[in-house]
């Protein structure tokens, strides 16, 4: 290890480093070739030629040519599988998120403190989402309310 100095060895693991990116480089620009729409199959059958041929010159040249739309291409397949991910999670979680007993109650309290509903009415409501019966009580100065019997 004496006559491989220090130096070297970083110089190596940056160059080897390099060149791993330079295939992930390429690989994805191939990728983009084959994904992107506007392109026709002559100009796709172009583009896979000049990056074979000339892989760093090709590399270099369609990125700046097209690295835009390569990051456009790159936000809407996202989107999209955002929104896939989305579908799927509403429909799993059976796509009804309001139809669950607390967002009804918590839409209940809501309604209750901006004044839409009376005291009777909230509990009234609250008793249909919980299933119990409401029953009239005396409070201690002699008034009759309605609560909620568990």
């Amino acid at each position: 290890m004496d006559d491989y100095p220090l130096l070297d060895i970083f110089w190596s693991m940056f160059i080897f480093f390099m060149w791993i990116m330079w295939f992930v480089l390429l690989f994805r620009v191939i990728s983009d070739i084959f994904r992107s729409n506007d392109l026709g199959g002559w100009a796709k059958a172009g583009w896979i030629t000049f990056t074979i041929l000339l892989p760093f010159l090709g590399v270099l040249v369609y990125v700046i040519v097209r690295g835009r739309s390569m990051t456009d291409r790159d936000v809407q397949q996202l989107q999209r599988r955002d929104e896939a991910f989305r579908a799927y999670v509403r429909d799993a979680a059976g796509d009804k998120p309001a139809n669950n007993d607390a967002a009804q109650l918590a839409t209940l309290a809501d309604l209750r403190e901006r004044g839409v509903l009376t005291e009777a009415e909230f509990q009234k409501a609250k008793a249909g989402i919980i299933g119990e019966q409401p029953t009239m009580s005396q409070t201690s100065n002699g008034r009759a309310t309605t609560g909620v019997q568990g």
